[in-house]
């Protein structure tokens, strides 16, 4: 019996599925990469911040998904009071030992703490530290306003091909939205 276990299980076992939740998350943030930080092999994706799976699939990492977009949320204010004490200086020079030995550099160093431990998280629960930069430096500021809900699931109406699974697209709000005009009146004419 199943009593209190939550989730699906994906016809893997729980190894398995862990797995394939990191990898499925970490190829939504990918998809977001600068085009310098690709490969010539690899292919850029038609929309970044998309990705098409199953629904089951879609369903069970959006959660993971969410959590990571919400550490690097609020990763972005210890970020940002980082970056305010922070020294221009190359770093080995006298004058960056000088700012090294300094109180700044302590203050520096309590305000970067958070920042750094969240970041180790993400790496942790995605695997991967390029889905971890992407997330801290692009996903995290463009959500930073957002209270939750970053996300949507949106079902295909073709299933996949081979074993007629229930396709969907998992995407980024914000990013592909449609645009709704307004329907212009047209003039009555009094005739």
């Amino acid at each position: 019996m199943r009593h209190r276990r939550t989730g699906r299980k994906l016809g893997r076992n729980p190894n398995h599925q862990r797995a394939l939740l990191k990898s499925l998350a970490t190829a939504l943030f990918l998809t977001e990469l600068p085009d310098e930080m690709y490969a010539d092999k690899d292919p850029r994706p038609k929309k970044p911040g998309r990705i098409v799976t199953t629904l089951p699939k879609a369903k069970e990492v959006r959660p993971l998904v969410e959590k990571c977009i919400t550490i690097a949320r609020k990763a972005q204010k210890h970020l940002r009071e980082a970056e305010s004490l922070k020294t221009n200086a190359v770093k080995g020079t006298d004058q960056w030992r000088k700012w090294r030995n300094s109180d700044q550099w302590q203050q520096w160093n309590k305000a970067i703490a958070p920042a750094v431990a969240m970041r180790r998280h993400l790496i942790q629960l995605t695997g991967s530290k390029n889905a971890a930069m992407v997330l801290l430096d692009i996903i995290g500021p463009r959500f930073e306003n957002r209270n939750g809900g970053y996300t949507r699931i949106l079902k295909l109406a073709t299933p996949r091909l081979g074993d007629a699974g229930a396709r969907a697209i998992l995407e980024f709000v914000g990013q592909n939205d449609r645009v709704k005009e307004k329907a212009v009146a047209l003039p009555k004419n009094n005739d």
